[in-house]
């Protein structure tokens, strides 16, 4: 069967890179930073990039992975956002930016947090690993388990605070990987990204995202700096229902991050549109069940699933679902049944699965022998 959307879509969800027949023909800005990417969030589509999985230093922009594990052992219930944490000697000493924290003092998760997103304090960072997991080891450990869980392929993390070591290094793709979760797991904690300035022991800090005070559509991420690593930044924005992140490093200087970044979000924005393919639990179509408690079960998905649109060369897709004309219960919901199909002319652009969206029990003993007899007919 097909099914018309009426949409001009794009690319396919979960594919590292557009798709060349559904690209858009306008090129991207000229970026003068040693490595880089634009990617859309709800696909995970990379729209453009330079060298985006070699391996570089990260500097600060490593916190966003720090406060990932931070965010997951909250969600956890191991830590919470009034927990107080003791400030050793060695977090106080941690050189660099700082949140100024004393030591043997006592201060609160969730200010260390904001000492970390806002201030990009070092101190904080380490505090917050010795609270977490006991040591900065063990924390950065829990750091590398993570990454591997979410496919950051060409990151290895030895600190909480982003400091120069040869066993801790990253890459454009995999910050704007650990970005995206951090957004769409803690929506609610991430807010703090967009704070532009935090006061503590009585010492006021501004957010260094120059992008928070120029655009409008902006709420984070993260900056970065060191000498060997260069100026850093990892920006996100959303319009119009469209969120794109871009991930700038080893550029020269704080107002050159700001600018590269901004012109690669101008670009995504301008180039490409968000069109929303499916509504997460709601059934494309129905498919016949014999010998169930229902007739029917619906099919789909349970999360939102979208594509990405060039803008100036729109192209017409249609899509395709594959199912079989009718099942036997029982069925659970989760169950795959059937795919869909993203068709550009013949050509198969994506295909993804569908999903039972409710259960189908076994009918009453007299409807399965019913259904047995009708099944001689199909």
């Amino acid at each position: 069967m097909l099914l018309y959307l009426g949409f001009f879509l794009g690319e396919a969800l979960l594919a590292a890179e557009i798709p060349e027949s559904v690209k858009s023909t306008l090129p991207p800005p000229a970026i003068t930073a040693k490595t880089w990417i634009l990617m859309d969030h709800n696909t995970g589509w990379v729209l453009a990039s330079k060298d985006a999985d070699t391996q570089v230093e990260t500097a600060s922009l490593s916190k966003v992975m720090t406060t990932y594990v931070v965010f997951k052992a909250i969600q956890n219930g191991n830590v919470k956002l009034d927990d107080l944490a003791h400030i050793s000697k060695k977090a106080w000493r941690t050189g660099g930016s700082r949140m100024f924290i004393e030591v043997d003092t006592k201060v609160s998760v969730e200010d260390l947090l904001k000492g970390v997103i806002v201030q990009s304090g070092n101190d904080a960072s380490v505090a917050l690993a010795e609270h977490v997991a006991g040591s900065e080891d063990a924390f950065a450990a829990r750091m590398n388990e993570y990454a591997n869980k979410l496919g950051m392929i060409n990151s290895r993390f030895a600190n909480a605070d982003g400091l120069p070591n040869p066993d801790h290094y990253s890459s454009a793709h995999d910050l704007a990987i650990v970005t995206a979760a951090v957004i769409r797991e803690f929506p609610e904690l991430y807010k703090w990204y967009s704070q532009r300035e935090f006061t503590y022991n009585n010492i006021t800090q501004h957010n260094r995202n120059l992008l928070l005070n120029r655009d409008p559509t902006a709420d984070g991420v993260k900056t970065g700096y060191t000498k060997a690593a260069g100026y850093g930044l990892i920006g996100s924005a959303v319009r119009d229902g469209m969120r794109l992140t871009a991930v700038v490093t080893g550029t020269a200087g704080r107002t050159s991050r700001a600018k590269e970044t901004q012109a690669l979000l101008n670009y995504g924005f301008s180039s490409y549109q968000s069109l929303k393919l499916a509504d997460g639990g709601i059934p494309l179509t129905q498919i016949k069940v014999y010998k169930g408690d229902r007739k029917q079960v619906g099919i789909g998905v349970f999360e939102p699933l979208y594509f990405i649109a060039p803008r100036n060369n729109k192209i017409q897709i249609k899509t395709r679902i594959n199912a079989p004309s009718w099942i036997v219960a029982p069925v659970s919901a989760g169950n795959k049944l059937a795919s869909l199909d993203v068709m550009l002319g013949d050509q198969r652009l994506m295909q993804y699965p569908l999903w039972a969206i409710h259960p189908v029990g076994e009918g009453a003993w007299w409807e399965q022998a019913l259904d047995s007899v009708l099944l001689w007919f199909e």
